[in-house]
């Protein structure tokens, strides 16, 4: 199976506030022939009933291969052939979606105790059987599972290698430095049975390799693996993996609303883009799926202070990192990144070196064999980060974010650079790197919930390792959807979804005030609570879509499921809302609901955009019963939000001699957008690489011959995309030449 490798490039978003390109850029050239022999590969979906005689269909086709066929997700499959092939087949009635394959990666106290999981397997199912996940099985579709090790092999019951082709889904091993231990990690989260606890420790394991060497794969093999998990008739799927890919219809968010469709749980993660908005990714935007974000279990964190400065930098160790235990105050040095021939002084000192073109483990080695004492490497865009080592070093290794790495280096030329290492307890705050919403074109709230993401001690291969991000988050989701299937067999995927959200807790940031929606979900997962809830409420978020300030009232109406799982009528009410200017809110008055039965109740607002402005609103509206309060997360928008306007883009060699690839993915389409090429020392013009008009929302994916089109060397490349009166410009090198620039 080929494996689609990204070239991660170290890339600036910029909002342009110079005037419209046609003044600033010579007239454009023609647009380059397209090449219609160019191999490509894409995921067809298909009416159901032309399914058939379109797979038929495609044997006219020389060029055409079939790689998976997908009969469960979604009726259709995935094909390798020439792009004037495939888009003469894509003439055929009954085509509904075609889309490139894309790529993906994946993305302390106990943590289990801390959202209740050891409470709760004190507690009885309904067949007198502890609440440990007996009986229910659980796919991880990750980079496999090594089924050897002595806390999962009981819990291991098979599974299937979609990397390799056969049913032995184990972790990449013998490969120097790709090999994974990522998928063995998630799976003890979910059900380790041995020296260390997952959240189900009783649950069948059923291992899904669909990311081989390194942790790369395809979306076609992450959907061929929710396709197989179907027709095995799992309960729960854990996918802690993603793209940066911000968009409600791309596949695999549609192959998991399937899968939910089918009666199975998903859960996955929300992506470690974060701190912030628009940042989660594929298949973390999936509508029907559980979106999982990073919050702090109970733990003690390293923050560094410098000299007399009040500033508090958080440190988030790498994963593979021995933990930061500095006592003692340390000088600083920064060290540029890390490839430079003279590298200064630094032994017995702290290094701060920025991220990119080498990788974290190789800049570590770099400051090691120097002789410092610990390595920082501070982010290249905005924000934190969470990386990796590929092997452990006796130094410990983390990371700043962007801001607080500028502002230690500034430090550094001030000779203000001796710091010291506090400690402070820290609990239910949401990671740094924790991906946010919303979700671009549906405005919908994700993540769903957050659950303990930060330094999460689990299995690898022959051992056990702390690691973090949402990876880490989306197991202990899983393992508490298992503990629930198991409670409450007759439960549906939206019930589970609604039992975790409807309970989970509020969390606050240190100022007292809520984290927002879109950060938190519906909060904390609070798995005892869930388990014991007599009422749910689905959808448990929901989002009013996107007005227009010139709008003077908008009325909108939303249908919620009150669902009384109790064997009493149970009574509600709604807390009436603060009062808000520019909108009125329409709720039921007092109701009741049966024993055992539903009631579609109607939430109505009336909202005048035109008072209240542009932006994204949000709040909670509760829910009470008795002296329970349960409540619903809500959104709306008005007008066109300032989203990245350009998402994913990756640019590296093609398959062919001269021949190189870059993709893209535009949320919101555009007016017009195109592809500058300037050489970077005299950034004079050299070519436009792409420009076009009116281009719908989706993927960008092409191809160019540097020989055609008499390219070499590196240029900085400038994107620009205009959209509703915004023009946003990303800044970055690429490079023709053999050996590609670029970090990680």
């Amino acid at each position: 199976m080929r494996i689609l490798v990204a070239i991660c490039m170290s890339i600036t978003l910029l909002l342009s506030t110079i005037p419209a390109h046609a003044h600033r850029f010579p007239d454009r050239p023609p647009l380059p022939e397209e090449n219609l022999n160019e191999v490509v590969h894409e995921i067809i979906i298909t009416n159901k009933n032309k399914f058939e005689p379109l797979l038929e269909k495609t044997r006219d086709f020389s060029s055409i291969k079939i790689n998976h066929i997908y009969k469960h997700v979604f009726p259709g499959f995935s094909l390798t052939g020439t792009k004037r092939d495939i888009q003469q087949l894509k003439k055929e009635s009954g085509i509904e979606h075609s889309s490139p394959v894309a790529t993906y990666q994946v993305s302390v106290e106990e943590s289990v105790p801390f959202i209740g999981g050891k409470e709760i397997r004190s507690h009885f199912d309904k067949k007198d059987h502890r609440l440990t996940g007996k009986g229910i099985k659980v796919g991880v579709i990750d980079t496999g599972v090594d089924y050897t090790h002595p806390d999962l092999r009981r819990n291991y019951i098979g599974g299937y290698d979609l990397v390799d082709g056969d049913d032995d889904p184990m972790e990449t091993r013998g490969i120097q430095g790709r090999n994974t231990s990522h998928g063995t990690h998630v799976a003890g989260i979910i059900a380790a049975n041995g020296k260390i606890k997952g959240v189900a420790p009783e649950a069948d394991i059923v291992g899904y390799r669909a990311l081989g060497p390194g942790g790369m794969g395809t979306s076609e093999q992450v959907i061929a693996a929710i396709d197989k998990a179907i027709e095995d008739k799992v309960d729960v799927i854990n996918l802690s993996l993603g793209n940066t890919i911000n968009g409600p219809d791309w596949p695999t968010s549609l192959a998991l609303d399937k899968a939910a469709e089918k009666g199975i749980v998903a859960v996955t993660s929300s992506g470690n883009s974060g701190p912030m908005v628009w940042t989660v990714g594929s298949p973390g935007t999936s509508s029907k799926a559980i979106s999982v974000g990073a919050s702090t279990p109970p733990m003690t964190l390293p923050y560094l202070t410098v000299g007399f400065s009040d500033k508090k930098i958080e440190l988030q160790p790498l994963q593979g990192s021995v933990p930061w235990k500095l006592q003692k105050k340390y000088e600083i040095v920064k060290a540029g990144i890390g490839t430079e021939p003279d590298f200064p002084k630094v032994k017995n000192k702290i290094v701060l070196m920025e991220r990119g073109q080498i990788t974290f483990t190789q800049k570590a080695i770099r400051a090691y064999e120097e002789g410092a004492i610990a390595v920082l490497i501070y982010n290249n865009t905005v924000g934190n980060f969470s990386g990796s080592l590929e092997k452990e070093l006796p130094i410990p290794v983390a990371s700043v974010s962007q801001s607080d790495g500028e502002w230690l280096k500034k430090q550094t030329k001030k000779q203000n650079n001796v710091v010291k290492t506090t400690y402070q307890p820290v609990k239910d705050t949401i990671a740094e790197f924790s991906s946010r919403g919303p979700v671009t074109h549906t405005w919908a709230i994700k993540p769903d919930v957050v659950a303990p993401g930060v330094a999460i001690d689990s299995t690898i291969p022959n051992g056990y390792q702390e690691m973090q991000g949402t990876s880490m988050a989306a197991p202990h989701v899983a393992g508490a959807s298992a503990l629930l299937k198991q409670a409450h067999p007759d439960w549906n995927p939206d019930q589970i979804k609604a039992a975790l959200m409807n309970t989970a807790r509020l969390l606050e940031k240190e100022d007292g005030t809520l984290y927002k929606p879109y950060e938190q979900g519906a909060g904390r997962i609070q798995l005892h609570e869930a388990i014991h809830s007599e009422t749910l409420i689905y959808p448990g978020s929901f989002s009013a879509g996107l007005l227009h300030q010139h709008d003077k009232r908008t009325k909108k109406r939303i249908k919620v499921t009150v669902d009384n799982q109790s064997d009493q009528e149970k009574e509600y009410a709604f807390e009436i809302p603060k009062k808000t200017k520019g909108i009125q809110w329409e709720l039921p008055m007092p109701f009741t609901v049966k024993a055992k039965e539903k009631k579609v109740i109607t939430i109505g607002m009336d909202i005048t955009p035109s008072t209240i402005g542009a932006g994204l609103h949000h709040g909670n509206l509760f829910l009470k019963e008795g002296d329970k309060e349960y409540h619903i997360p809500y959104l709306y928008v008005i007008e066109e939000p300032d989203y990245p306007r350009i998402m994913g883009f990756q640019f590296g060699k093609g398959d062919q001699e001269d021949v190189f690839r870059y993709e893209l993915y535009l949320p919101g389409g555009a007016e017009e957008y195109g592809i500058v090429l300037y050489d970077p020392d005299t950034l004079r013009f050299v070519a436009f690489l792409d420009w076009d008009r009116n281009v719908a929302r989706g993927l960008i994916e092409k191809k160019v011959n540097r020989k055609e089109r008499n390219l070499n060397g590196i240029y900085k490349a400038v994107i620009f995309v205009k959209k509703a009166g915004k023009e946003e410009i990303l800044e970055t090198e690429i490079s023709f030449e053999d050996t590609m620039i670029g970090g990680h």
